[in-house]
């Protein structure tokens, strides 16, 4: 099922219905029909989602206040994507009385979350909301737990940008250092995506953080590993430095070879290759390749694909096999021309090979 249809005919009549029995003023038999119009099928998910929330509003004929007193009665009979239409009635109607609204989002994010609903009360009011957004980093709920984080990401997905963040995160820093050790995982996934985001623009700072963190405890290693996601993908030294994966002298990528060197749009390679730790000692390993795709101009663009993390003894030897689809897909369209897959060994070119894509 496509997520658009989350939002159908049945969620729509049984939202209506519910709002009946707390509202009488409500015409739910006006409510569906609004909805489920004849532009309603091509309609996307968010924009089902905001076009629910704009009829609930223009049906439900009372105060804000009063409009989310009704909505906080009913919240708790949806969960997941179809609770989202209830902070997204507090994002576009509610920022005139942040006090309802962060008290009403509080209680929303516990049933599905406001992590979009909350970014304009960051940009409107930010020492307000921040202090908030602190508060609920020590609540024992871990919906809200995550909502601190999640919904302070400077980049988060889907989301408009937090410039002022991007600019300087030190806001968000409190907070972030408050769930580190959060039991949840879904809390701690979150903090580690939001050190990420905050890494694109300020590495030096994310950098302090992980060495800071990491070693403390396996919450935190989990943590900084993640965060350092895209430092590790550049090969950073800095960030390789902090697992100890900094250095590749004398390893050596030796008997690299493909399947085949000329292939079609849509097909596949092998290569293989071994990998020589040529040193008297044991050394930590992070082994990735990179591909110079082809772009429709003719010049090219980098993806890193990790193949392994592991230890290679002293003068040992380890072989590996790869299988490399070159498909289209949604993420990307490819183009004929020469490819080069480049081996890479703690963040260090070592060896690369070349293929002609028709």
């Amino acid at each position: 099922m496509n997520l658009k249809d989350e939002y159908n005919k049945a969620f729509v009549e049984d939202l209506g219905n519910k709002l009946s029995a707390k509202a009488s003023s409500f015409d739910t038999t006006s409510f569906s029909q609004s909805i489920l119009n004849n532009e309603w099928r091509n309609r996307e998910l968010k924009d089902r989602m905001r076009f629910i929330t704009e009829n609930i509003h223009s049906h439900l004929n009372y105060s804000y206040c009063k409009q989310i007193e009704i909505l906080s009665s009913i919240v708790s009979d949806y969960r997941g994507l179809k609770g989202l239409v209830f902070p997204d009635f507090i994002q576009v109607y509610g920022l005139d009385d942040l006090k309802t609204s962060l008290k009403a989002i509080e209680l929303f994010t516990q049933h599905s979350t406001a992590e979009f609903a909350i970014r304009p009360f960051i940009e409107k009011d930010p020492t307000v909301t921040m202090q908030q957004m602190l508060d609920w980093s020590k609540h024992k709920n871990h919906h809200l737990r995550r909502l601190s984080s999640e919904g302070s990401r400077p980049k988060l997905p889907w989301a408009t940008p937090l410039r002022n963040f991007i600019k300087d995160p030190s806001p968000c820093l409190a907070i972030l250092e408050n769930l580190k050790n959060d039991p949840s995982l879904y809390v701690r996934k979150s903090v580690a995506n939001h050190l990420n985001d905050i890494s694109k623009d300020h590495p030096e700072l994310v950098l302090k953080i992980a060495k800071k963190w990491h070693g403390k405890t396996e919450h935190t290693n989990w943590i900084v590993k993640h965060a350092l996601r895209t430092l590790l993908k550049k090969g950073d030294k800095k960030a390789l430095a902090i697992f100890g994966l900094d250095n590749s002298t004398n390893i050596e990528i030796e008997k690299l070879t493909l399947s085949n060197s000329k292939i079609k749009i849509g097909d596949f390679i092998h290569f293989e290759f071994d990998i020589v730790n040529k040193s008297n000692q044991e050394r930590n390993i992070r082994l990735e390749y990179k591909i110079a795709y082809v772009k429709a101009n003719g010049s090219t663009s980098n993806k890193v694909f990790q193949i392994s993390e592991f230890c290679l003894k002293s003068n040992s030897t380890k072989h590996f096999k790869r299988k490399q689809w070159f498909k289209e897909l949604s993420t990307r369209k490819h183009y004929p021309g020469k490819h080069t897959i480049t081996l890479v060994v703690n963040g260090d070119k070592k060896k690369n090979i070349s293929l002609m894509l028709k």
